[in-house]
């Protein structure tokens, strides 16, 4: 093993957290959500970045996102704020906010993380980043097995994510190395529907988004 592969898993991360204009996020919510899906929307989302920030493994998180309300909340957390450029979807952005975060901090690696991770945990987020040190790329598909809640790239590894329907098989057919480990359960519970929501709760979600989801009546012990 050269020294390179030794020291891999102590490498530090820039990690890129794409969030969508509050008024089009947790659409496929809606019906449970109701007049909370905006509240709910930022609370997956800060309770994501705020899980990123207290890993050990990251150096700083970039938030991607042109709605000036999760800008302000997020970057009050500690995250790194840049505008959605060059506003051509959600892989160009994830590229923007990966060439900054390599500008300010040019040895880390880069990873792009999806901001639908409400139950995400940092000691989890920082095993999945070890193992991704020891590769060129790298991704941790979601709980469905069909999409991506993490891909990376280590440094001087040219960064090409490819998210979006079956990101999975786009991500391995690009030649990132899949990510198979156990115990990283929060890191691949994405949240999109009300069953994905209820898992992420039982997984124990951030208290942003346990706040926000007692508000909800598809949720109460009596619904």
């Amino acid at each position: 093993m050269s020294t390179a592969e030794r020291s891999a898993p102590h490498l530090q991360w820039s990690i890129v957290v794409p969030v969508k204009v509050l008024a089009r996020a947790k659409t496929r919510l809606s019906g449970a959500a109701g007049p909370h899906r905006r509240a709910l929307a930022l609370a997956v989302a800060a309770d994501t970045v705020s899980a990123a920030l207290r890993c050990a493994r990251v150096r700083h998180v970039i938030v991607v996102t042109d709605d000036p309300v999760p800008a302000a909340e997020l970057g009050a957390l500690g995250a790194r704020v840049v505008p959605d450029e060059p506003g051509a979807g959600l892989n160009p952005a994830l590229v923007h906010g990966a060439a900054r975060g390599r500008e300010s901090a040019p040895g880390t690696g880069v990873g792009a993380l999806s901001a639908d991770l409400p139950a995400l945990r940092p000691d989890e987020l920082g095993r999945a980043l070890d193992a991704a040190a020891r590769v060129p790329e790298a991704f941790v598909p979601d709980a469905a097995g069909v999409g991506t809640t993490l891909y990376t790239a280590r440094p001087g590894v040219p960064f090409a994510p490819a998210f979006g329907r079956d990101s999975r098989t786009a991500h391995r057919a690009r030649g990132a190395r899949e990510l198979a480990l156990g115990g990283i359960d929060s890191l691949r519970r994405d949240v999109d529907t009300l069953d994905d929501l209820r898992a992420a709760l039982a997984l124990g979600a951030g208290p942003r988004t346990a706040a926000v989801a007692g508000l909800l009546p598809a949720l109460r012990p009596s619904a």
